[in-house]
């Protein structure tokens, strides 16, 4: 029910919005840059053509050195204007997901006994490039099982590598018990493994154990896997609904117009070459992990760690991560930006 509402929300805004382009508030961001001491400015801001700029991860604040400055670092006004920035390039869904992550660091915190490590407030805000005089620029923000980068390319934008990850997965006692930001990714993913016949599993399952993470996992480029699991266009029209549905879940946390013009052109141009495949147990409580794999991009989904209740889930871009592919169409048309 959750699902079928939130895509009938994406349908809506698209139906009264169908003309409109999207390119990120240039105003928060310019707002944003504006607010920054020189200080602030020199560990923010750097060239957009930086070495590092496609450099991420997604593992806790003081198990991997980032670029820019934490929330931790930064004026009350200043944090929020982070938090406007975020809305504005991700949807409510997005948002929404993104805040849910960050406050399970004090679910850690809790269970931990280590505020420190497990701090919500140790998220990086980084900019690369000039919003206020080019119309190339990228910003990103990261942490522990967040790591989001939006690269404004003229009038287009690119979301990706885009990583939400849980820990815990799922919330296993007190008041919040059964909780999880991406409990539609993985009961989606589960639905659909028991849909395939015994027949059709065989062709999906293509390992009995997980990899235990993503196998993209941190790597500036995502290589294109070996085609495994079993093609989209031999399931039943019910079974690639649940397939496109589940994308959409994950489409779901960029603005509308960008979710369905992305998904539009998926089932366009790459349902043909489009594989589902699954490692790993195929009940809730053991080890899982399923890929959804097109012409020009990836999803992975991974519950392997912490006894499978540790979600890491990512969305590639083969030729777009970090706006590989927009780049290099902007640059062929306008040779002076070379």
């Amino acid at each position: 029910m959750v699902l079928h509402l939130k895509k009938n929300i994406l349908l809506f805004v698209v139906a009264i919005l169908p003309v409109l382009g999207f390119s990120q508030d240039v105003t928060i961001v310019n707002q944003f840059i504006r607010s920054m001491t020189d200080a602030q400015k020199e560990q923010i801001v750097y060239e957009f053509n930086a070495d590092d700029r496609d450099d991420w991860h997604f593992l806790p604040w003081s198990s991997y050195e980032r670029q820019g400055l934490s929330l931790k670092e930064l004026r009350t006004e200043q944090k929020e204007l982070v938090h406007k920035l975020l809305r504005s390039s991700l949807s409510d869904t997005g948002y929404k997901q993104t805040t849910e992550i960050i406050g399970l660091e004090n679910v850690l915190a809790a269970s931990s006994g280590d505020p420190v490590y497990r701090d919500p407030e140790r998220y990086y805000v980084s900019i690369y490039g000039d919003p206020t005089q080019e119309d190339v620029w990228m910003w990103s923000f990261e942490g522990h099982h967040v790591s989001l980068h939006f690269t404004t390319v003229a009038d287009a934008v690119s979301y990706t590598p885009r990583f939400f990850g849980s820990n815990p997965g799922r919330i296993m006692e007190g008041e919040r018990k059964g909780f999880s930001p991406l409990v539609n990714e993985e009961d989606m993913g589960l639905q659909l493994i028991h849909m395939l016949s015994s027949e059709q599993r065989k062709m999906a399952i293509i390992s009995n154990k997980t990899y235990n993470d993503i196998i993209s996992f941190n790597k500036p480029v995502a290589e294109k896997p070996a085609p495994e699991g079993i093609l989209v266009s031999n399931l039943t029209d019910d079974q690639k609904k649940l397939v496109m549905d589940i994308i959409y879940e994950y489409a779901s946390t960029i603005p509308a117009d960008q979710a369905m013009a992305r998904i539009s052109k998926i089932r366009k141009e790459e349902l043909v070459e489009m594989r589902f495949a699954w490692a790993g147990a195929t009940e809730l409580g053991k080890a899982h992990y399923y890929r959804i794999q097109g012409k020009t991009f990836m999803i992975e989904f991974d519950n392997s760690q912490n006894n499978a209740n540790h979600i890491h889930t990512v969305w590639r871009d083969f030729d777009g991560d970090f706006g590989r592919d927009l780049l290099k169409e902007h640059y062929t048309n306008h040779e002076h930006q070379h």
